[in-house]
């Protein structure tokens, strides 16, 4: 699949897609599934709690705020995909989604099992995306977006919450 072009989407994802290296995407897109779930297996669970400043995201809020933007955008790539460009695509509101859930009493282990199982059906999905279904458009509220877009924010996503983890979350 190829890297998507500039009027595919909303110039924002632009900082997510410009993380993802070069090279095949299928490959790229399994290596970032166990590079996800390799870095947050080993963080010390001292610091799956910790926030680095008054109303930040704790750790595991990070992990389930990922999580949950894969279920999103991945709606998002089955309407693009599917040719289905009569429904207008709302704007995940990230902050809304995070208060209203409770990760106290989750583990880590378990909000990234739920992220890998995600990510399973996320490759399925991908690995079997025939190349003219990845450029069809879907509507947004501000710009359309392809499902070969989503493909790419799915992997440049995690990458820049995870350098974010790294700068400020594990001195």
């Amino acid at each position: 699949m190829q890297r998507p072009e500039a009027e595919e989407h909303n110039p924002y994802f632009t900082r997510y897609i410009s993380l993802v290296p070069k090279g095949n995407y299928m490959q790229l897109l399994k290596d970032n599934s166990a590079d996800i779930i390799n870095f947050f297996s080993n963080i010390p669970e001292a610091k799956h709690n910790y926030r680095y400043a008054e109303g930040k995201w704790s750790i595991k809020d990070i992990l389930m705020h990922i999580t949950d933007t894969e279920r999103v955008m991945m709606y998002r790539a089955l309407v693009a995909a599917r040719g289905d460009n009569t429904s207008i695509l709302c704007n995940m509101e990230e902050d809304l989604y995070a208060s209203n859930v409770n990760n106290t009493n989750r583990t880590l282990e378990s909000i990234l099992a739920e992220f890998s199982s995600l990510r399973t059906s996320t490759e399925l999905f991908f690995e079997n995306l025939d190349d003219e279904a990845s450029k069809f458009r879907a509507k947004t509220e501000t710009h359309p977006i392809t499902a070969r877009t989503v493909g790419y924010i799915l992997i440049g996503h995690p990458m820049h919450h995870i350098k974010v983890i790294k700068e400020r979350y594990l001195d």
